[in-house]
């Protein structure tokens, strides 16, 4: 049985590499589902979900609509210009309220959101990033009594996102991308 019901990764500036690398990483099949949420532009366009899609392993990546009922074995993209909720009923839901962190969607927004409705079944994920968006977020699914994982500021091309969580979230892992691929490997 997984660990956990969900894993919310968060990235900005630097992470696409490392986020297809845990994808690339990711079991043939898993009974948990992931959501990623990149700073992305938001008026251009974006094949973003094909960019990290492992096709070869069966895994695609898609952008939900709200009101999509979220399903293991699933990696869902947050939309681009969209804050990604996610409800009681775990399903999504699209919020485009004001921008949070100067981002929408916000990796808090999200965290948070899955904190609420996941709790301790949730692990949340913080890579390379130029702001401190995702900190709170994580704080809130660790204070539900989800597990959160950092990349280590020194490994990532931007720090300020992983250093700015980890300082706020000292019982979060703190790990390089061979860490974080090693622990998902054997915890999910």
């Amino acid at each position: 049985m997984a660990s956990f019901d969900i894993i919310a990764i968060g990235g900005s500036a630097g992470s696409i590499p490392i986020v297809s690398e845990l994808l690339e990483a990711l079991p043939g099949t898993f009974q948990y589902a992931v959501i990623i949420v990149l700073h992305r532009l938001k008026n251009v366009y974006s094949e973003m979900n094909r960019v990290l899609a492992t096709p070869h392993k069966g895994t695609y990546i898609r952008e939900p609509d709200d009101k999509d009922l979220i399903q293991p074995n699933s990696v869902y993209l947050a939309p681009q210009n969209y804050h990604l909720l996610i409800e009681a009923d775990r399903s999504f839901s699209l919020d485009y309220s004001e921008l949070v962190n100067y981002s929408r969607p916000s990796i808090d927004v999200t965290f948070e959101s899955v904190a609420g409705v996941y709790g301790s079944r949730a692990l949340a994920v913080l890579l390379s990033g130029a702001n401190d968006d995702g900190a709170a977020g994580m704080e809130a699914i660790l204070a539900s009594g989800g597990q959160g994982i950092v990349q280590d500021p020194a490994t990532a091309a931007y720090s300020a996102m992983p250093r700015a969580a980890a300082e706020r979230n000292p019982k979060a892992l703190v790990l390089p991308p061979d860490g974080i691929i090693k622990f998902l490997s054997t915890n999910t």
